[in-house]
């Protein structure tokens, strides 16, 4: 689960169908329940095909993959802060709301499903700054609470970008480069965005 969740948000293909999620500005139990519309067109599924190949039944990777949906609903809220030990170990509300934020400090942080402990072993951990309260919603605001251009507005500009693009090099990256990725470099992905927080912060 971790590395498709990654996956979908570093690669604009798995991106257009999971930005349903992250879509609201407003951060609570209900924003657990905006849940993609076109995640089977993107193939999601193949991430799971290794655990069958190496004998685990499908049905056991469906009833996992389903605990680990349910567990996460429950994470999704503001009102719960810090829960002492179990920080360490288990995904929870203050490391959630890190994973849903804009702000530069929390961008491409904490996928876990259950565990955290997979974002500590793969460098992608992030804390919750008191001091910077997370910012929730998109990068680029799409400004309507229509639910047809919420589920398919990414499929939408990717379909334009892909028929304006000036090579088959262009067109490729448009679909499987990064989330903001451009040839020209006029729009910022989200690790060039936080690669620049970061060059900010060292020059203060």
């Amino acid at each position: 689960y971790y590395w498709f969740h990654r996956i979908s948000h570093e690669r604009r293909w798995f991106w257009a169908s999971h930005v349903v999620h992250h879509s609201s500005q407003h951060y609570n139990l209900s924003t657990a329940l905006r849940q993609t519309w076109t995640g089977n067109l993107t193939f999601g599924f193949i991430f799971w095909l290794p655990m069958v190949w190496l004998g685990i039944p499908p049905e056991i990777v469906l009833f996992f993959s389903g605990i680990s949906l349910v567990y996460q609903f429950w994470i999704h809220t503001e009102a719960i802060d810090r829960l002492g030990p179990l920080e360490w170990v288990f995904n929870t509300p203050s490391h959630h709301r890190v994973h849903h934020a804009t702000n530069p400090r929390y961008l491409d942080a904490n996928y876990a499903g259950i565990l955290i402990i997979w974002d500590r072993l793969f460098g992608t951990f992030v804390e919750e700054c008191k001091e910077e309260p997370p910012e929730y919603g998109i990068i680029k605001r799409i400004g309507t609470f229509n639910p047809l251009r919420i589920a398919l507005h990414e499929w939408g500009e990717i379909i334009h970008d892909v028929r304006h693009a000036s090579s088959g090099r262009d067109a490729f990256f448009y679909v499987f480069g990064p989330p903001g990725w451009s040839p020209d470099g006029s729009r910022k992905t989200a690790a060039q965005l936080k690669a620049e927080w970061h060059a900010e912060r060292k020059e203060k």
